[in-house]
């Protein structure tokens, strides 16, 4: 399919939807308790089996508009599907709560493998939105690898001792932001390095 343009307000909110409904249902049902086929399914577990549809609906309409998909968007899918059904199948919420410390680790770990072999993985995701020198590339992987590994170990913490709302809110709220303040903070690292900065 060929790669076409899209209103970057309407990709942020294709890529951000899914999270925002599902805080809005989750909040709404999370006190309740739904019996279906005679099993009692906590506000969690069906906030969750919405979440899943939702976010493959919202990557097929991105795909179709814009005729691309990333392949971070790929895996976390496919990760959302196994542990989301997970989650359903076995009733128990754990395994959607592990969902990020998996994501995080696997980039992070990529990331780390190809620092060790002196390559930038994430220069061949991000090449076209961020034209960067070897040695910016080398330095923005290594942060990112540090960075995604941290939010393993903080997804880990939380969810193991911390309450369902909390983990919810840290989710949302909590590694959208990281992600966000982060990737703000390497602005001069980006202005030192990026191919088109003056020198």
């Amino acid at each position: 399919m060929k790669k076409r343009d899209i209103n970057p307000v309407l990709k942020f909110l294709l890529e951000l939807g899914p999270l925002v409904i599902f805080f809005i249902i989750y909040g709404r049902i999370k006190d309740k308790v739904f019996s279906i086929f005679g099993i009692d399914y906590q506000g969690f577990i069906i906030a969750t089996g919405v979440f899943i549809p939702i976010l493959l609906l919202s990557i097929l309409v991105l795909w179709i508009l814009s005729g691309k998909i990333a392949k971070m968007q790929i895996v976390t899918a496919i990760l959302v599907v196994i542990f989301g059904g997970l989650t359903i199948w076995f009733n128990d919420d754990s395994f959607f709560k592990m969902k990020p410390t998996i994501v995080y680790l696997l980039f992070g770990g990529i990331l780390s493998f190809g620092l060790l072999r002196k390559k930038s993985y994430l220069e061949y995701v991000m090449e076209d939105m961020l034209p960067l020198e070897s040695t910016g590339w080398m330095i923005l992987t290594k942060r990112v690898a540090i960075f995604f590994l941290s939010l393993a170990l903080l997804n880990e913490l939380i969810w193991r001792n911390m309450s369902t709302d909390s983990w919810v809110n840290f989710k949302i709220f909590g590694l959208t932001g990281a992600l966000f303040i982060f990737f703000i903070a390497q602005n001069s690292l980006i202005q030192k390095y990026g191919k088109t900065s003056l020198k």
